[in-house]
């Protein structure tokens, strides 16, 4: 049997070093650098793709609003003519055509209904702002009109 005395009974009681605490935060830092911008970038990604898809959605409905009722939604009734029926246009209104979450682009603004259009002069702009909700800006910060 050894005569040698221990303070301690296991190794691992002793604790970690301010140096081994450093090293995992630095670790972490480094990694949490390298791998959140990407995943943030696909989320973003992900939402432009989802505006431009229910932007193509809203002006389908768009399309169909007008087919029943002869016109297409004024500026002042916006899309929210998609869900009631305007003054006047009830007995051709064969709504509601989507869903009031429709109305809101996926960084939870609403979206901007435009008649005449800006882009699409003759008939109507269906817009989301982007991720910034300002008119203008690139990248995901740009705006999202329909075709």
């Amino acid at each position: 049997m050894s005569t040698q005395k221990f303070t301690t009974k296991y190794y691992w009681a002793r604790g970690f070093t301010i140096v081994e605490v450093l090293v995992v935060i630095l670790l972490i830092g480094l990694l949490s650098v390298l791998i959140v911008p990407p995943i943030l970038n696909k989320v973003d990604k992900s939402k432009k793709e989802i505006a431009r898809s229910q932007i193509d959605q809203l002006s389908q409905e768009v399309e169909q609003f007008a087919l029943d009722c002869g016109r297409y939604p004024d500026a002042s009734e916006g899309l929210k003519a998609l869900l009631e029926a305007p003054s006047g246009l009830k007995d051709k209104w064969a709504g509601p055509y989507g869903k009031e979450k429709q109305l809101i682009d996926p960084w939870g603004k609403p979206l901007v209904y435009l008649r005449p259009g800006t882009k699409n002069t003759k008939t109507y702009d269906i817009i989301s702002y982007g991720k910034d909700g300002q008119p203008g800006g690139e990248g995901y910060n740009a705006d999202i009109v329909n075709e």
